[in-house]
């Protein structure tokens, strides 16, 4: 993400929260596409889902993946790949907390639609 958030976990909540409203509006964004094409609201929750933690924590996952896969032999290559990443310290806490963020905020959505709906 490119936006200015805190560092630790004010950052990592921040993060969450922001991943949470991704996850409202992909669910509002799904429901309506499956209307449409008459899918049934496991389709809809599932892109929705999928879309997301792609949206929410993609960025901040690839990082997490590229220092875990990658070797970082060389002091200096090490130093410049963690100065691209906001907060490094934190990076799994923030990774964690998007992913539940965008999950809880598709679940969310879905239990608005469905009350809505009765």
């Amino acid at each position: 993400m490119n936006l200015a958030l805190h560092f630790g976990w004010l950052g990592a909540l921040e993060a969450g929260l922001i991943a949470f409203t991704i996850g409202l509006l992909a669910f509002a964004l799904f429901q309506a596409i499956a209307r449409r094409a008459r899918w049934s609201h496991g389709h809809a929750v599932g892109w929705a889902c999928l879309a997301a933690v792609a949206v929410g924590a993609g960025i901040d996952a690839w990082h997490l993946f590229y220092l875990g896969a990658v070797r970082l032999e060389s002091p200096v290559y090490a130093r410049i790949v963690l100065a691209r990443i906001h907060d490094a310290d934190s990076l799994g806490l923030r990774v964690l907390l998007e992913v539940v963020g965008a999950l809880a905020g598709v679940a969310l959505g879905w239990v608005l639609a469905e009350r809505r709906a009765r």
